[in-house]
């Protein structure tokens, strides 16, 4: 029979043994990802409560290739949309938050670190376009929702904004639709946090936009790339006959509610 002192000796080695393994897996899988070391924690900790609060599920990962640069656009039912696509990438995704958020003291650790892109509500921000089409064009992911505003309406999806279009074909980038279903949001900012729900997240074919690239600048086709989007979008949601309606040049949210714009 085994000393008392022995069995305490070889439960230590058995724990020890434990926490070595996990940190050896936790060191491989960040290995395998592209995220910088402050991220790979966040990366981590919303692996583990989209998955186990909202049992998030994804129809697959997003068809891009390691530093191969793109726009994904998106439905916006909730404040932690962006959470269910970072679980299809290995990499961070810059998204457009207003600015307001980004500098709040309690959040603008988080939105640094994730390297998202501040920009204001009224009108065209020139300064965060060029930079998102800057981080488009050297690899990276780019996130928006076109909806630029949560959709807590009954209207399946809400006019869109040509800003995605814009970016894309001056990053010559392609343009990657996903639909988000049951996203956890009770009307308030941080009140998702207590939603149990049952995300559902479909990411569809890129779309290849190089036909229009020399057409950048023509304020008809981000239109009708708006409108292509958006029908994109609906068509991941189940809807295959949808007619997208467009913003107005000078349109914004109508609220302060929201974090990411589009």
């Amino acid at each position: 029979m085994l000393s008392s002192s022995t069995t305490v000796i070889l439960s230590y080695g058995v724990l020890c043994g434990a926490v070595l393994a996990c940190l050896g897996m936790i060191w491989a899988d960040f290995r395998r990802q592209q995220y910088r070391l402050a991220q790979y924690p966040i990366f981590l900790f919303n692996r583990l409560i989209t998955r186990l609060l909202w049992r998030a599920e994804i129809s697959g990962p997003l068809p891009v290739q390691p530093g191969q640069g793109a726009v994904i656009v998106c439905n916006h039912i909730g404040p932690i949309d962006p959470a269910f696509i970072a679980l299809g990438t290995g990499t961070s995704v810059h998204w457009m938050v207003a600015r307001e958020f980004v500098d709040m003291p309690i959040l603008r650790w988080f939105f640094r670190t994730v390297e998202a892109i501040p920009v204001g509500r009224g009108g065209i921000d020139t300064a965060a376009t060029k930079l998102a089409i800057r981080y488009v064009q050297q690899g990276d992911l780019l996130g928006l929702f076109p909806e630029g505003r949560i959709n807590d309406t009954e209207r399946f999806l809400l006019p869109g904004r040509p800003g995605a279009a814009l970016i894309a074909l001056k990053a010559r980038a392609p343009v990657i639709p996903c639909h988000i279903t049951d996203s956890p949001y009770d009307g308030t900012l941080f009140g998702f946090m207590v939603v149990p729900t049952r995300t559902r997240l479909k990411i569809g074919k890129p779309i290849d936009l190089s036909p229009y690239y020399d057409n950048a600048g023509d304020r008809e086709v981000q239109v009708e790339l708006t409108k292509l989007f958006l029908r994109e979008i609906a068509k991941l949601g189940g809807v295959d006959k949808f007619e997208p309606e467009l913003a107005g040049r000078n349109w914004k949210t109508a609220d302060n509610r929201l974090p990411v714009a589009g």
